[in-house]
């Protein structure tokens, strides 16, 4: 068993109190906490993500367009699970109507995108899977954890009037200006198995307790263990919330009656 090591990244637009189990250190704002991928699979990424304002409106390639442009890594496509929100917090995902390039380039030079995003409002439970090329945003008052492709490529394409970097013609080369599909969106029971991803680019179950023999044959190798409640038990060590390890198999695991946990593994 691996615990990962993890890296806290201080953001502006971060949290100084972070939601049980995290605690902040220090008195900079934390935005995101990342889990470092192991070398068993170096595809895969875990991190916690905590905002006090809005992020900014941005879109990420898919493999083919990483690829096709020569950047060296591949493309991003990443999902997200709720896990606070406080009262008023929605996420931007997708267009309340299909915009084209012109209008999109148009809409994010006068800030007029962030309102014509579709902003869905959120509690704890809610699940998005965000494809290659979707148009999003996090809103302010969100904890979340997103599991995703390894990559770092984002396009800003509006940033509320920070001082960083769009990046337009990049961003409107891969956007897709149209409404999320609604069957990507789901809320999750308080309790309970869910299959929440089931590929092209990794596998992601929640499960309550011990896998059932569905779940276990889903996950035949090597594997990430996220404990949401309660503790895991991988290679005989204990694994809590705020946590992540790398498991060699689910063999290797044991799981508390009590346990809610996220089970990761890349595909490919």
């Amino acid at each position: 068993m691996t615990l990962l090591p993890t890296r806290t990244v201080e953001k502006p637009w971060g949290r100084v109190v972070l939601p049980a189990p995290f605690a902040n250190p220090g008195t900079q704002p934390v935005g995101e906490i990342w889990f470092e991928p192991p070398p068993e699979l170096p595809g895969l990424l875990v991190k916690y993500i905590f905002t006090s304002e809005k992020l900014s409106v941005q879109v990420h390639p898919s493999d083919a367009q990483t690829q096709a442009a020569g950047l060296g890594q591949q493309g991003k496509e990443e999902c997200w699970l709720v896990i606070d929100a406080q009262p008023g917090a929605a996420l931007g995902v997708g267009f309340t109507a299909p915009l084209d390039a012109a209008a999109m380039r148009a809409a994010a030079l006068d800030g007029s995108i962030e309102d014509l995003l579709t902003w869905h409002p959120v509690q704890a439970g809610d699940f998005f899977y965000i494809p290659a090329n979707t148009v999003h945003a996090i809103g302010a008052g969100v904890a979340l954890i997103e599991v995703q492709q390894t990559s770092d490529i984002t396009y800003r394409l509006y940033d509320y009037g920070r001082p960083r970097e769009l990046h337009l013609d990049a961003a409107l080369a891969v956007a897709r200006g149209q409404p999320y599909p609604p069957a990507l969106h789901r809320r999750l029971p308080q309790a309970g198995n869910a299959t929440l991803v089931d590929g092209p680019y990794f596998r992601l179950d929640r499960v309550a307790g011990a896998p059932d023999a569905a779940t276990t044959a889903r996950y035949p190798g090597a594997l990430l263990v996220i404990p949401l409640a309660g503790a895991a038990q991988v290679a005989g060590a204990a694994v809590g919330a705020g946590q992540c390890a790398l498991a060699t198999s689910l063999a290797d695991c044991a799981f508390g009656d009590a346990a809610l946990t996220l089970l990761a593994a890349p595909l490919g």
